[in-house]
């Protein structure tokens, strides 16, 4: 009988202690930044970009941690991706040139590519280094391919997108992240890791 008591009180105080702890487990967490890894092909759009614009495809950068953007930052980052959006018609390359990926600064129209490099552009005007003006490709839940701007900052990285006049992190767009520009050297690539990894709750 006594040991039936002592097992029933030892069971009483585990449950006391376990269940707290157990509870103050946070939920898992979308990472702040992408994960990039070995360099990879350079898109054809881009490649050809870069025979028109030598200059733009051959800076290299040293290693350096992601830049904070203090609030007059912001305000650019969130003016020119409105601004860029509304400024240009979208139209897909096969519409204006009659061949598929063609990037170029936009003039009237634009597909996506040409969205993220005028902003890409304005933002370097503005003082951002090309560093952290990354091109991006990805792949939209319809499995279509798409591109994007993404910014490197030390609160993560953020996505300017024609599709969106909101500057979002880029766990919470519905995008599969498959490569992007390195930091190091604007005309190289590299594979983004953890592109697939994001949470479902993230994607609303």
């Amino acid at each position: 009988m006594m040991i039936a008591l002592q097992a029933r009180r030892i069971a009483v105080i585990l449950v006391s202690v376990l269940v707290p702890v157990s509870a103050a487990v946070p939920a898992p967490r979308p990472m702040a930044a992408m994960v990039t890894g070995a360099v990879t092909s350079q898109p054809i759009g881009h490649y050809e970009f870069c025979h028109k614009y030598a200059t733009e495809c051959s800076i290299k950068s040293r290693s350096a941690p992601s830049p904070k953007v203090s609030a007059k930052g912001w305000a650019a980052v969130r003016q020119i991706n409105r601004a860029v959006n509304a400024r240009y018609i979208a139209k897909t390359d096969k519409e204006v040139f009659g061949r598929e990926e063609v990037w170029s600064y936009p003039s009237n129209f634009a597909d996506c590519e040409d969205f993220a490099l005028e902003k890409r552009k304005e933002l370097a005007a503005q003082g951002f280094a090309l560093s952290d003006l990354l091109m991006t490709v990805v792949r939209k839940p319809d499995g279509e391919g798409h591109a994007v701007l993404t910014l490197r900052t030390s609160d993560g990285d953020f996505i300017l997108d024609n599709l969106d006049n909101e500057v979002k992190p880029w766990f919470a767009t519905p995008y599969t992240f498959l490569k992007r520009q390195a930091s190091f050297n604007t005309g190289r690539w590299v594979t983004i890791e953890n592109g697939r990894d994001l949470l479902v709750g993230a994607l609303k």
